[in-house]
């Protein structure tokens, strides 16, 4: 029997994922593109598109595959934007950069060559690599903290006291604490935008060797390594059996559709994944799908009112919004050096490739994540050769 209206229990879970996949890491997005040198309108439509194309792409994959497919931005790949240089060309060389990662995500779907050439990558380094890309954002909130601590220590004890309580609203319970300090401090600014409604603003990309290896190709690797892998991995466990070179394609046509207006890169979700599969979304596994497409809607929803998000953002200290996306991140770095440290015969090239990554050095035009991974893929090979 065709079910046409979700089951209450689907609702209230779509909201709790949508709450927890915008709100734990739409700072770092912010940060990201402020770091490729996007002005306030285009951020806005940059964190409005993201949050609509990972909204409507759960909503259709889920209801095409009947399964709950749960779809989020890249949050390692904004992180690692937000810890590189800007293309020389500006934010439209970005946008040329995140149309490559998109093109990428398509090819492995549909190339299954090149799906198992990134699925290749060994999880140590990939997983180091990440670590370089977020410590040192992680570090931020502590320079803070001695900068400026009445705004940054409420916020990193509210999201270290929150999360004894729930790991998973650790974030959004900083978030609060942080919109409290920005309104207490904002004194006569306006703390909302005469328009609520985000506009889309489209920028025309440009394309480049340097913008293409030095931020596309290190965002379609950190994506399928840390998103779109997992991802699937995630949904199998729970019994589900997705092909993951229609999702890879389909996330990936989400990413080329909404990357003009500023959206970095959409993917499978990790997290917010396992929250509606498991039993807790709907005894019926049959039911569970409704889950990921209510957060669909959710985000949806939270994307319209990102130019409300944003101006809001605009009044806080940019330590603070570091604070906010440091401690969002904190939790995924622990797990990425865990993971990159995990075989110990692999863990000087996974070293390696963490200290070069966290370096930020750019050599070439290429950018530390390349080189990091580039250096570490040479350190495996020999020491494998060499064992």
């Amino acid at each position: 029997m065709v079910r046409h209206f979700p089951p209450m229990q689907t609702v209230s879970t779509g909201l709790v994922v949508a709450i927890v996949g915008f709100f734990s890491s739409f700072p770092i997005v912010l940060q990201g593109l402020d770091a490729m040198a996007a002005s306030p309108a285009q951020a806005a439509s940059g964190l409005m598109s993201a949050a609509i194309a990972m909204g409507l792409a759960a909503i259709a994959l889920s209801l095409w595959y009947k399964m709950p497919i749960s779809v989020a931005w890249s949050t390692p790949g904004v992180a690692l934007l937000a810890v590189s240089t800007a293309p020389a060309e500006g934010f439209s060389g970005a946008i040329g950069a995140f149309l490559c990662a998109g093109a990428l995500t398509v090819l492995a779907g549909l190339w299954k060559p090149l799906g198992r050439l990134a699925a290749a990558i060994p999880t140590t380094l990939a997983q180091a690599m990440l670590a370089g890309v977020l410590l040192p954002l992680c570090l931020v909130p502590f320079k803070a903290a001695v900068e400026i601590p009445w705004q940054a220590l409420p916020v990193i004890l509210t999201w270290f006291l929150a999360g004894r309580v729930n790991r998973l609203f650790a974030v959004p319970a900083a978030v609060v604490a942080a919109a409290i300090i920005v309104s207490l401090n904002a004194g006569n600014a306006q703390l909302m935008p005469d328009r609520l409604i985000a506009a889309p603003v489209w920028t025309m990309p440009s394309f480049s060797i340097a913008s293409a290896f030095g931020i596309g190709l290190p965002l379609f690797i950190v994506t399928m390594a840390t998103q779109n892998i997992p991802g699937v991995a995630v949904m199998r466990s729970y019994g589900f059996a997705p092909v993951p070179g229609q999702l890879f394609s389909s996330v990936g046509g989400a990413s080329l559709l909404s990357a003009s207006f500023g959206a970095p890169a959409t993917c499978l979700a990790a997290i917010t994944a396992a929250m509606c599969s498991n039993e807790d979304s709907h005894p019926d596994p049959a039911q569970r799908y409704w889950s990921a497409i209510m957060g669909g809607v959710f985000y949806c929803l939270f994307g319209i009112f990102a130019v409300a998000i944003t101006s809001f953002a605009s009044l806080a200290d940019p330590l603070l919004m570091g604070t906010l996306a440091g401690v969002a991140l904190i939790g995924v770095l622990a797990n990425a050096i865990h993971a990159a440290l995990d075989v110990p015969a692999e863990r000087e090239a996974a070293i390696l490739t963490l200290a070069i990554t966290a370096s930020g050095i750019t050599v070439f035009g290429m950018g530390a994540a390349v080189w990091g991974l580039l250096a570490g893929g040479i350190a495996y090979l020999v020491t494998n050769r060499v064992r």
